[in-house]
């Protein structure tokens, strides 16, 4: 038996299918009778508003918001990054949120403070909770250099030491944050608080150095053998003054800007018992314990996110990245792809109480053009975001790009399909859902809740050029619709569908599209 195999018997050995999971105990809006929760990410990798500060324009949108039925938006990393343009992600001061004159601005990218915390008050006044980014890994842009030794190790087996221990005029590991000063925090941080650096000042030579006196942390992601190092000064989570720097920022980071969680930036490469601890402190700290929280593990392999799943024990949900990889290899193989599998092995199938689902977001906008992208086509895109958005399982993450006018990804005829599901789901859809998943170029399914809330859904991968046929699936609606007409939300005023006496209809959706159908009366509703 292989090594992923041991940790998939781990993890199936010792889970209790009775627990609780995280979706079942943690807030996912601002009330517990939100019946179809939905999360946006407000933001893309570059995203830039060309008069409006970017949490200005947040507040402005969030009519619009709340119009589309979000529960949630999850906001960009809201601390001073290490350039003035920098997203946050290139993180310099967490207890700077756009207060202090440091790294040649006083805002962040994003906006000002007070500009935050207003725009959070609003969304919360109109029914919205936010999520903040909070990124824990490393630190960049230091104020100074420092010399210390280090061990250069090999980048593809991070315990492999390639080199004798060496004095290393690093440059950036001491940050003494000037503009603030001791406001907040009074940790001034060095060498001694990180475990590994990528520069060589001395040499002059890029490559992963971990500090002489120092180890990797043993509970990270075992990828490259030890996947402790990412980029940039790698923060130690083990050191005291560490620990107990952002164990505070935590709960004040949420106090100060009135968010309602966390997303957890890269946990993979983070000590897995600081976090725990961290989302433990954070919960208790602020006397909520349903504080919602979300982990980014990139990872495809349901193995070994199940095995991450299994580690903490219900403390955060997680993003289904096997969801999106399928979502990904469904997008590219076209009418090859068997859509009878595209939940197979991923967190919603499996895990649905653990499942934040999406479909996109910031990472590949990084990497479209390279070997490494993962973006879903225009042509399966409202495909996956009706398998997100109009089933009962998982809680659905919207993508910005996907729905909001932007320079990276933005395709008109999606945003306004997302728009159309997005108002259905809000709606029409309720209940639990029934699957009519027959053949493999197209499936059905009806959601069927209480009244005249209804719908149901077919898409197809199906080649147009192939027949001019629609594909049809006769699907059960409920009886007491007899003779009742149901549209197609995206062609409503095309010739409806009868339901028999006994509560089938045969629904129909071209090839390679969608079709979503609901009663002629909730129309008006969905688009």
């Amino acid at each position: 038996m292989d090594r992923l195999n041991k940790l998939w018997s781990v993890f199936n050995s010792s889970h209790d299918s009775t627990a609780l999971s995280p979706l079942d105990t943690m807030d996912l809006g601002p009330t517990k009778n939100t019946e179809n929760p939905v999360m946006i990410q407000f933001f893309t990798w570059d995203c830039k508003h060309p008069k409006l500060s970017w949490w200005r324009f947040f507040e402005m949108t969030v009519p619009d918001l709340e119009s589309l039925g979000f529960t949630q938006v999850w906001l960009p990393p809201p601390h001073k990054a290490m350039r003035k343009t920098g997203n946050g992600y290139d993180a310099y001061d967490l207890w700077d949120l756009g207060e202090f004159d440091q790294k040649g601005t006083v805002a962040t990218r994003w906006g000002t403070k007070g500009e935050l915390v207003h725009a959070v008050a609003v969304a919360k006044q109109r029914g919205m909770d936010v999520i903040i980014d909070a990124v824990l890994n490393h630190k960049l842009g230091a104020d100074q250099r420092e010399i210390f030794m280090a061990t250069p190790v090999n980048p593809k087996n991070r315990m492999d030491e390639i080199g004798p221990s060496r004095t290393v005029e690093q440059g950036w590991t001491r940050f003494n944050f000037p503009g603030r000063g001791s406001k907040y925090s009074t940790l001034k941080w060095t060498h001694e608080h990180f475990t590994g650096v990528d520069w060589d000042h001395t040499t002059k030579k890029r490559g992963i150095y971990r500090m002489t006196n120092k180890s990797w942390s043993p509970r990270v992601d075992d990828e490259h053998v030890n996947y402790d190092y990412l980029l940039g000064a790698d923060v130690d989570h083990n050191h005291p003054e560490v620990a107990k720097d952002l164990l505070s920022w935590g709960p004040w980071a949420l106090q100060t800007t009135g968010a309602n969680g966390f997303r957890l930036d890269a946990i993979k490469h983070i000590d897995r018992r600081f976090l725990q601890h961290f989302i433990q402190h954070a919960r208790q700290a602020t006397g909520r314990p349903q504080l919602f929280v979300v982990a980014e593990y990139w990872c495809p392999d349901i193995k070994r996110v199940m095995f991450w799943i299994n580690e903490y024990r219900g403390l955060t949900s997680f993003f289904d990245v096997p969801l999106h990889d399928n979502f990904w290899h469904a997008s590219r193989s076209g009418s090859k792809y068997d859509l009878r599998k595209i939940l197979d092995n991923t967190i919603v199938s499996l895990r649905p109480g653990d499942a934040v689902t999406f479909v996109d977001n910031h990472e590949f906008l990084q990497q479209i053009g390279q070997s490494l992208q993962s973006w879903v086509s225009r042509e399966f895109k409202l495909h996956a975001y009706a398998l997100i958005l109009l089933r009962d399982k998982g809680h659905p993450c919207v993508f910005f790009g996907d729905l909001y006018p932007n320079k990276e990804c933005y395709d008109a005829g999606t945003a306004y399909g997302l728009r159309i599901l997005l108002k259905t789901r809000k709606n029409v859809a309720s209940g639990p859902v029934t699957d009519y998943w027959e053949n493999a170029s197209y499936i059905g399914w009806v959601r069927r809740g209480q009244g005249h809330k209804i719908c149901a859904v077919i898409i197809s991968n199906a080649d147009p050029a192939s027949s001019s046929e629609p594909h049809m699936i006769r699907m059960f609606v409920g009886k007491g619709h007899d003779h009742t007409t149901f549209r197609n939300v995206f062609t409503p005023h095309s010739p409806g569908i009868k339901v028999s006496k006994d509560g089938w209809g045969s629904f129909t959706c071209v090839r390679g599209g969608i079709s979503v159908w609901t009663l002629a009366s909730n129309i008006v509703a969905c688009v």
